[in-house]
């Protein structure tokens, strides 16, 4: 997979405050990645034991299954470290750009239904999508392209770049496409992902325009979680005294941003 142009890495203070200053859900993601990946690699738990089967589910009650083949991108290689680049980049660019709007404002609730959607979807079709070409059984990167494909629907007129090249934001999946067959890797993962991204942006955007009909809607268990809009955590409180005066501490990362892949359109809700 050919490496875009990352930004704002290592510009904190520090790899922490770096990681602090992503939004929420980027966070957990690219946490829950690293963390699975590097206890794969390092033989701390099998990748055997990590990868989707739905006998081991169905029969040895294994559920984490369901969850691992998001997180472990795979073994160490150049394809993997730009796939973790990829999904902080993309993840968080959608996050803060404004999701689709299913029932939350197109905040955090509706970025994480989105994800759920994403996940259940390329498990139902993994069987599909192998039984024409090979695929492992691990989705992290069908996952990153789930989201890259529908951020290029959510805002088409945006550019980005790749190897230096610009890209309007709405060929950005084709082009990718292109480049991983062009270097010879295999295409079918991030196929897959593109297809159940526009079945999403099929059903959140299109359906609704069309036909006023809302057929994805956030789950109120979300928004009652994460709000509506963009989930904030209260910053904890400084000393006895702010207790007291009720007064909490200001947050310490404030919300920032960057064009990903190189300059153009700033991201805006939409």
């Amino acid at each position: 997979m050919p490496a875009p142009r990352i930004h704002n890495v290592g510009e904190a203070a520090g790899p922490d405050q770096w990681f602090q200053s992503l939004p929420i859900v980027t966070q957990y993601w690219l946490g829950a990645a690293m963390v699975v990946t590097l206890a794969g690699n390092f033989g701390i738990i099998s990748p055997m034991q990590l990868i989707f089967s739905w006998p081991m589910i169905k029969d040895n009650f294994e559920l984490w299954r369901l969850l691992t083949p998001f997180c472990f991108v795979g073994a160490f290689s150049f394809n993997t470290l730009i796939t973790m680049f990829m999904l902080v980049n993309m993840s968080q660019q959608y996050e803060k750009g404004g999701p689709y709007n299913t029932g939350a404002g197109g905040g955090t609730a509706d970025y994480v239904f989105m994800l759920m959607f994403g996940a259940v979807v390329l498990l139902l079709t993994y069987p599909l999508m192998a039984a024409y070409a090979a695929m492992a059984p691990l989705f992290a990167r069908n996952l990153v392209f789930f989201v890259l494909y529908t951020w290029s629907k959510r805002h088409p007129t945006s550019q980005a770049n790749i190897w230096g090249v610009p890209v309007p934001a709405a060929y950005l999946p084709f082009a990718y496409v292109a480049l991983t067959i062009f270097m010879g890797n295999p295409v079918m993962d991030l196929v897959h992902g593109m297809i159940v991204g526009h079945l999403y942006y099929f059903l959140a955007e299109v359906v609704p325009r069309v036909h006023g009909k809302d057929i994805l809607v956030t789950p109120q268990f979300l928004i009652d979680r994460l709000g509506v809009g963009e989930y904030r955590p209260q910053a904890p409180l400084r000393n006895p005294a702010d207790v007291a005066r009720g007064a909490a501490q200001p947050p310490a990362n404030p919300r920032g941003g960057h064009n990903w892949g190189g300059a153009g359109q700033a991201l805006g809700r939409g």
